[in-house]
């Protein structure tokens, strides 16, 4: 648990903070509900730990004045990015439904993707034939063309970043 990390059952907007999800260098990775839809979803806070830190109202300010500039540049990079990423139209691409500033910093709305990450769900699965990897790599491979022909590129594909949902297709996320 981080100790920057927004309290479980704090309201942000209309999603309710469940639980921490992860951590990463330039934000935290919450389980949300967004209490008009009833329906879980993974809400992404910009808070670059080196650069940035949460005040006791729950507000993400700079760690000092020679860290401000950057902040805001990171900040706008985020919420540029979640744009991009909102326009994605993929099945094996994480689906960003909303983005939206707010105490301080950018928060990108995510559908909760349930299952495990593909280090994870390969462990429990070993050996994997070739076509099962197949099966797995063809589907993210085209995700990635969608997001290069963007212009965009993931940055940090790795095991962790790819998550096996219950019905056996994999998912991109983490941008």
């Amino acid at each position: 648990m981080s100790a920057n990390a927004l309290p479980a059952g704090y309201a942000l907007q209309e999603y309710r903070i469940e639980k921490l999800l992860g951590i990463g260098g330039f934000g935290l990775t919450y389980l949300a509900t967004d209490s008009n839809l009833h329906l879980k979803v993974a809400l992404k806070e910009y808070l670059p730990g080196d650069i940035a830190s949460r005040g006791a109202d729950q507000s993400i300010k700079p760690s000092s004045e020679s860290t401000a500039e950057t902040f805001g540049w990171g900040k706008q990079r985020f919420l540029d990015e979640s744009r991009t990423l909102a326009s994605f139209r993929h099945p094996n691409i994480v689906r960003v439904m909303r983005f939206f500033e707010a105490n301080g910093s950018a928060y990108m709305v995510m559908e909760f993707v349930g299952g495990a990450p593909l280090g994870e769900w390969i462990k429990a699965r070993r050996p994997v034939a070739e076509a099962q990897a197949a099966a797995i790599l063809g589907p993210l491979l085209d995700g990635l063309e969608v997001v290069h022909r963007s212009g965009y590129l993931h940055r940090d594909i790795k095991p962790g970043n790819i998550y096996m949902r219950e019905d056996g297709t994999p998912v991109l996320l983490d941008f």
